[in-house]
């Protein structure tokens, strides 16, 4: 009973970590646990970080959220899955709801342009590094190599994230069965559509971001074409405060979908950002509660190991083609440039030094160099 007191106080206090300092979106919220879980806490290996990423990817939600989720559970059990998930999200619901607070009253947001400059290519270096690392545990044939490069060119030509992922675990296997000289293939299905459902108003934030949360494959940048179409379109809310629930997401740490809460608090206040916090964020906890422990028993099989391995690679090759949509709008000018190189070589020379520090430096250089 003591060790589950101690074990869950240890991932509370990560978890809590994590979610103030973790700016940048999903793939720097990885690297930083990663770095926290794998190589300074020695949690899980790298290869079963590796399979709980590509679990992460092929169901539907926030993978980072999921991924705080997964290792929660795998430290403390279930009730480590509801405080490390509690933990890494509330920081970013509360400053979200600040902001929300007083977009309601003020209708505009800070100015943090100047620390944003230097935020985004310092996660970007952050994340190649890590990509790096996990690349080479992942990368244990040819094959695999030929599938990641290839997932990678699919993903930057704009392919649905699940269908490359899909795509490259059922290539994996067929690979593996020609090699194996079998005929039984393994059918693999993803998760149903939740059904259109009409709720009465009083809880209809809470329905439209449940079943948001419910179906969202993809970055959080995809959220905002779900919102657009459920609310924007639907005359439920302004594309004005879409976009500004866009930044906010962006500049505050933790999830992005925080901007649900943001965005909930504009349509109905505190209640309004409580119902569309809740609504898009449970089905992550009960997909991973569900998921979790299949995860070392899908392992266990050859075929269904395979099938991991190739989606890790892939999810490798998602996250890569996400640094390079980032490096398009991010890394533009000579000052930019240095701030990724220089995040990257810390976090790939150095990596005794917290990936946290490597932010919040991006984040003083480039508002010293916004000034010049």
């Amino acid at each position: 009973m003591a060790d589950n007191k101690s074990q869950l106080r240890e991932v509370s206090k990560v978890f809590l970590k994590l979610g103030f300092i973790g700016f940048g979106g999903p793939a720097v919220h990885i690297a930083m646990m990663e770095e926290e879980i794998v190589r300074k806490r020695q949690w899980m290996t790298h290869e079963h970080f590796l399979d709980l990423i590509g679990a992460t990817n092929l169901i539907p939600g926030p993978n980072s959220t999921e991924m705080a989720i997964h290792c929660g559970h795998e430290r403390a059990g279930w009730k480590g899955l509801l405080v490390a998930g509690a933990c890494f999200i509330l920081p970013a619901v509360f400053l979200t709801g600040i902001l929300a607070w007083a977009y309601k009253n003020y209708d505009q947001l800070p100015q943090v342009a100047p620390f944003i400059y230097g935020i985004k290519p310092a996660i970007i270096g952050i994340v190649v590094a890590l990509m790096i690392t996990l690349g080479r545990k992942a990368l244990k044939n040819i094959e695999l190599g030929i599938i990641g490069v290839a997932c990678v060119v699919l993903a930057i030509l704009g392919i649905n994230d699940l269908y490359i992922l899909f795509g490259a675990g059922l290539l994996g296997i067929l690979i593996h069965l020609a090699k194996q000289k079998s005929q039984a293939v393994p059918v693999i299905l993803p998760l149903m559509l939740l059904a259109e459902i009409r709720p009465p108003s009083s809880w209809r934030i809470f329905w439209i971001f449940l079943k948001i949360g419910s179906i969202l494959y993809g970055s959080g940048y995809v959220l905002f074409a779900f919102l657009d179409s459920e609310l924007v379109k639907t005359g439920m809310l302004t594309k004005h405060v879409l976009i500004d629930a866009i930044a906010a997401g962006q500049f505050t740490p933790g999830p992005v979908f925080s901007s649900a809460t943001f965005i909930g608090w504009q349509m109905n206040g505190i209640k309004g950002a409580i119902g569309a916090t809740i609504g898009i964020f449970l089905p992550s906890f009960v997909f991973v509660g569900l998921l979790n422990p299949l995860v070392k028993r899908l392992r266990k099989s050859k075929t269904m190991s395979v099938f991991l391995d190739t989606v890790n690679m892939g999810s490798i090759a998602l996250i890569l083609a996400i640094c390079v949509d980032m490096g398009r709008s991010s890394i533009y000018d000579w000052k930019t440039i240095l701030i990724a190189i220089a995040g990257f070589a810390v976090s790939f020379y150095f990596r005794k030094v917290n990936s946290a520090f490597v932010v919040l430096g991006g984040a003083l250089v480039g508002y010293l160099l916004w000034l010049v």
